[in-house]
């Protein structure tokens, strides 16, 4: 039964809700009472952020080399190496221990993309069914949703960290019953080849910085700027089930809109409609600009995450797995920088309007500069012809 197209999806999708929905972004909801109850400023929990962040920068960059055993092992490890962290979250009560348990939990987040997308995609497309990719992906917006939910319900800090463990903890059982393991010719992950970059490749790794910057300020802080803001604060409970509501279509709205603009032009385009979201936020704080900033926030960045891994295998040659590294250590430190600025720019202003529009700023020139490495692409494959 686990061999059927379906359910392979299905498991993908319960890896990717436990380690990126709930590992990566259960913090957005659990942040305003943490940092009540700890009176923690906004630059501290920034930083806490940030760990995240670096972690699954280090983990990406890991996952890339040689690794001994299989990448099943590697994938439920690092599920529950994702829930005792989120677990000891509640146990915490000091700066340099939520740094270390949120650098960890980055790390898994980063092992559970990658090797739960090894595991299913390759597997969906061998079986001709690569269109369930959006059923795996779909797993972000379902975790995000399904964890903003039950936080919403608990009015303990300490309490949301236990109950998201908990839930991580269910996902990661489901995940070892329903994903198989690995063939004979899947047991070690190789090592990727050098890469082959090009002008085009340059143009996206850039992009991909700073819609990686662009998107996690108001991911990290919307609910947040919610709570602090009375003509809305009611809506605190609802904003991140509605970001995540929106995410978890969002990957195969874009990729359709990828195969009939292109998938660089379906980048820019997903990217202006972020920077418009990200925009209403700080300027529109009423309940209907706040919802629907939620809204092209959840139903955004998922799919640019896709479509700038996608956009990664077009633009070069040779073993793209190399290109892919590289795109996601550099959205990687786009989110890294992000929530620091943020929270030291909080600190000195007063407010995230600032920050938020720097981030309009970064995500409008992404969007350029993916209709550019789309132009230089198309050059780069006119010249390829032409010297044949």
């Amino acid at each position: 039964m686990t061999k059927r197209p379906l359910f392979l999806a299905i498991g993908g999708l319960l890896a990717m809700a436990a380690g990126i929905g709930i590992g990566r972004f259960v913090y957005t909801p659990i942040l305003p009472p943490m940092v009540e109850a700890l009176y923690l400023s906004k630059s501290q929990a920034g930083l806490i952020a940030s760990a995240n962040f670096i972690g699954y920068l280090a983990g990406a960059l890991l996952a890339a080399v040689r690794l001994p055993g299989t990448r099943r092992a590697w994938l439920l490890g690092s599920l529950a190496v994702n829930a005792i962290c989120l677990a000891a979250m509640g146990f915490a009560t000091t700066l340099p221990l939520f740094l270390v348990l949120r650098f960890a939990a980055g790390m898994a987040s980063a092992f559970t993309l990658i090797f739960s997308s090894a595991l299913v995609l390759d597997r969906l497309a061998r079986a001709g069914r690569s269109n369930l990719s959006a059923v795996h992906f779909a797993g972000v917006g379902g975790g995000i949703a399904l964890s903003a939910a039950l936080v919403g319900f608990l009015g303990d800090w300490r309490t949301m960290w236990f109950a998201s463990g908990g839930l991580a903890l269910l996902a990661g059982i489901a995940v070892a019953a329903i994903v198989p393991g690995d063939h004979a010719e899947e047991q070690t992950v190789s090592r990727a080849t050098p890469p082959k970059l090009s002008p085009a490749f340059a143009a996206l790794a850039t992009a991909y910085c700073l819609f990686g910057f662009g998107y996690i300020i108001t991911a990290t802080f919307i609910v947040a700027m919610v709570r602090d803001s009375p003509q809305i604060a009611s809506l605190e409970p609802y904003v991140w089930v509605t970001v995540g509501l929106a995410a978890a279509p969002s990957v195969a709205l874009w990729a359709r809109l990828g195969a009939r603009w292109g998938i660089l032009k379906a980048f820019a385009g997903a990217a202006l409609v972020e920077a418009i979201g990200v925009a209403v936020s700080v300027l529109w704080a009423t309940p209907i600009g706040i919802l629907l900033a939620a809204i092209f926030l959840g139903g955004t960045f998922m799919g640019l995450t896709a479509l700038g891994l996608m956009g990664a295998r077009e633009t070069g040659t040779g073993d793209p797995r190399s290109r892919i590294a590289l795109v996601t250590a550099s959205f990687s430190a786009g989110q890294i920088i992000g929530p620091i600025f943020a929270g030291y720019a909080y600190d000195i202003t007063g407010s995230l309007a600032m920050p938020s529009l720097v981030a309009v700023a970064a995500l409008v020139l992404a969007a350029l500069l993916s209709v550019i490495a789309d132009l230089q692409r198309r050059k780069e494959a006119a010249a390829s012809i032409s010297s044949r």
